[in-house]
């Protein structure tokens, strides 16, 4: 695939060609090691605009991360401003599926097509448009933008500062693809391997062994009441899905028809409500299985597959809600969707998720973001700025 030639500015370019050149680096963020990308050529992009534009750059290595980045771009003094923030990194891709090369923006019926365009690059283009013109000494409170690694795999870039307990400001917008639509709640996410280990033999005589497959239907069971109860205990309506879920996603266990199971494992999706702490659900979980399965003489072990992201909340008294709701005309909303926000909240920020696109185009082929939404999004950022920077 060839990808165009970057080119360094001082400045930064047109709105139209900063999209290109940050779509034109490939970030992908996986799992995978064959998928996984730096995204050290993002930021690079990003600090050199942003140095131009008379900020205070750092490029933060992510610890225990090789070639994985943050940046902190900062303006003015103090820990009282305004946080515009988002992620450098996308999601792995089938070109095969894309009518178009995924690191070339292409404007085609009013839309911006490209790798990142509303996941989420175009963001930051649209941010430093809105601060193009902005004179950096009238700051009365500061400003910072704040570009992460890895939030569509790990979120490693924003745990790694909510670790270090950096102070950042008082408020922060995280741009994620809403429609420009203010968004205030959403659920938790926790992924969960459950392993049953017991002993092979022969299918001819069950005494031989203890069948792990078996084992793992009481698990089974167990789980399905504990989502029963949960589902009666907690509910929000500000969700579509107004109840926390528990989605038994993946089993897998034994070799064979005739031998005995000797272990079997369970992968599930558990996404808490606001106020459901990830720890707590995961320390009940194992209590619950343990207590179903001390007689089977089976070995229990849970293992989350990742770190997990808690549910977000901020309150609609908030400052930056308030000012979002009444820039779009739009009440804050809830979604479905995880983000940075929980790990924002953390640095002792309001958070509100807020940006340009839409999120039924992201982690899709043909990912674009609608023109129609550009100059409305810009306009919000230059408002958001003016009201809790320069006010």
């Amino acid at each position: 695939m060839n990808h165009s030639a970057l080119v360094r500015y001082f400045e930064p370019p047109p709105l139209l060609h900063m999209m290109q050149h940050l779509i034109a680096e490939p970030s992908v963020s996986s799992v995978s090691a064959t998928w996984d990308h730096s995204n050290a050529g993002v930021i690079d992009l990003l600090a050199d605009w942003l140095n131009g534009m008379g900020f205070q750059v750092q490029k933060l290595a992510v610890p225990g991360h090789p070639g994985k980045f943050n940046l902190v771009a900062s303006a003015g003094n103090g820990s009282d401003g305004l946080v515009l923030a988002g992620h450098t990194d996308t999601v792995p891709f089938d070109e095969s599926r894309w009518h178009s090369d995924p690191f070339v923006l292409t404007e085609k019926d009013g839309r911006l097509h490209g790798l990142g365009s509303a996941d989420m690059k175009g963001f930051f283009a649209l941010v430093l448009e809105a601060l193009r013109d902005l004179d950096l000494t009238r700051l009365k409170h500061p400003l910072v933008i704040l570009a992460t690694a890895d939030e569509e795999s790990s979120m490693s870039g924003a745990r790694a500062l909510a670790e270090s307990g950096r102070s950042l400001g008082k408020y922060a917008l995280i741009g994620e693809p809403t429609g420009l639509r203010p968004v205030r709640l959403h659920k938790g996410i926790a992924m969960e391997c459950i392993r049953l280990t017991g002993r092979s033999g022969h299918s001819s005589n069950p005494a031989l062994g203890n069948n792990a497959l078996e084992g793992m239907s009481l698990v089974l069971s167990e789980i399905i009441r504990w989502r029963q109860e949960l589902e009666q205990r907690y509910r929000n309506p500000l969700f579509e899905v107004a109840t926390p879920t528990v989605n038994l996603g993946h089993i897998h266990g034994g070799d064979n028809p005739n031998r005995i199971c000797g272990q079997c494992e369970l992968h599930i999706d558990i996404r808490p409500l606001p106020g459901m702490d990830l720890d707590s659900l995961r320390e009940e979980l194992d209590q619950r299985l343990a207590q179903q399965l001390q007689s089977t003489g089976l070995k229990l072990e849970r293992q989350s597959l990742f770190g997990g992201v808690p549910a977000f909340e901020t309150a609609v008294s908030a400052a930056i809600v308030q000012a979002a709701e009444e820039l779009t005309g739009h009440s804050a909303e809830a979604v479905a969707f995880g983000t940075e926000g929980p790990f924002l909240q953390q640095l002792g920020m309001d958070t509100l998720i807020m940006g340009p696109g839409s999120i039924d185009q992201a982690h899709q082929p043909d990912e674009f973001l609608a023109m129609d939404q550009i100059n409305p999004g810009i306009d919000i950022i230059k408002q958001l700025v003016q009201q809790f920077c320069l006010s």
